[in-house]
């Protein structure tokens, strides 16, 4: 299902497990793997059962659904969801993401030439910068702008009617955004990761749609190395997919996953060589911890932003690390993971 591939330069690190990719096999995967109605939408079942109410109560007043707030952490289906909320009301959809608009003028074309019922889709949100978040206040609670002319004495104001649109913000890190923007959201809902019985699901049916015979237990051992991620789950079945018509004559089953995914450096539990990096820093530099994120990135040489976004909330969400007031720390589990005695933990 997922698949929403918008570049963010801050993952383009990450590997083959990486938010980032070209425009053209963005094109491509969208196309073929995106779901357009709510009902091929695999999990989040509260989020969709929210949408589907919405969309069928402002269908029955004639009306645009409210303001959509997403978050959650990269690959789970913001974007995706933005276009079915399209699809589903049949408006048109504009893209735009938050570092894309740098200037207040950039939004005001984009509003200004919005139609009535029109959703507009911004990603990465929260790093909007300030006047033009600011812009968006008035836009969203009384779908206006209000220019001012001149300056000094000579100042005017001038207040401009914009047609009734759905702005769907979608944001991956949503402490950052301001009270005043967060207050004017009508919908607002968090995208959790993936139980494994859900990516069983969205694997055969991206399998299908690729023409690829996936049996039920290469599914689910390609399932479980995902993250909890369908993007990620869907790029894995492409290696796959790879590797199996080079290597096995076009057999795949669960060894042939297992192959094809340790050859890209996925373990059994969908950790990459970044991911061992990080734990192995905190466990052998820090001692366990706790570490602060600066210190971590400044020792892996990676930007702190890329750990934050892409490789913490998976480490946090199976119990590998903790976060607590005085830093980063690593479990038990993380630990036994990567083959260090848990005794070293507390005696080193």
């Amino acid at each position: 299902m997922s698949d929403e591939l918008l570049f963010d330069s801050s993952a383009g690190r990450g590997g083959i497990l990486s938010p980032a990719a070209s425009g053209e096999e963005r094109e491509q995967e969208i196309q073929s793997l995106r779901p357009r109605r709510l009902a091929e939408y695999v999990g989040q079942a509260e989020v969709v059962e929210t949408l589907r109410i919405a969309i069928e109560a402002a269908r029955r007043r004639g009306e645009p659904i409210d303001h959509v707030l997403l978050h959650g952490p990269p690959g789970l289906g913001k974007t995706t969801l933005a276009h079915i909320i399209a699809n589903e009301t049949g408006a048109r959809l504009t893209l735009s993401s938050g570092p894309a608009l740098e200037k207040g003028g950039d939004l005001i074309g984009i509003l200004t030439h919005l139609e009535a019922g029109d959703i507009l889709f911004i990603d990465e949100i929260h790093r909007l910068p300030k006047p033009v978040e600011e812009l968006l206040y008035p836009a969203m609670e009384d779908f206006a702008i209000d220019f001012v002319f001149d300056k000094g004495i000579h100042a005017r104001s001038h207040r401009f009617r914009l047609q009734r649109f759905t702005l769907v913000g979608a944001t991956t890190r949503v402490g950052l955004l301001s009270a005043p923007l967060r207050d004017r959201f009508g919908i607002f809902r968090s995208l959790d990761f993936y139980s494994l019985e859900d990516l069983v699901r969205i694997t055969l049916r991206s399998a299908a749609l690729l023409g690829i015979e996936l049996g039920e237990e290469a599914a689910r051992e390609l399932a479980r190395r995902s993250r909890g991620t369908p993007r990620i789950a869907n790029r894995l079945l492409k290696r796959v997919r790879d590797y199996g018509q080079v290597c096995t004559g076009g057999v795949i089953d669960g060894t042939t996953v297992q192959a094809a995914l340790e050859l890209e450096g996925v373990d059994g539990r969908g950790l990459t060589d970044l991911d061992r990096r990080y734990l192995e820093t905190v466990i052998r530099y820090y001692h366990g911890g706790p570490v602060g994120i600066e210190a971590i990135a400044a020792t892996l040489q990676e930007e702190s932003d890329t750990l934050v976004d892409i490789i913490e909330p998976y480490l946090l969400k199976i119990g590998f690390i903790t976060r607590t007031s005085a830093g980063r720390k690593a479990s038990e589990a993380a630990y036994r993971h990567l083959g260090f005695s848990v005794q070293q933990k507390f005696f080193s």
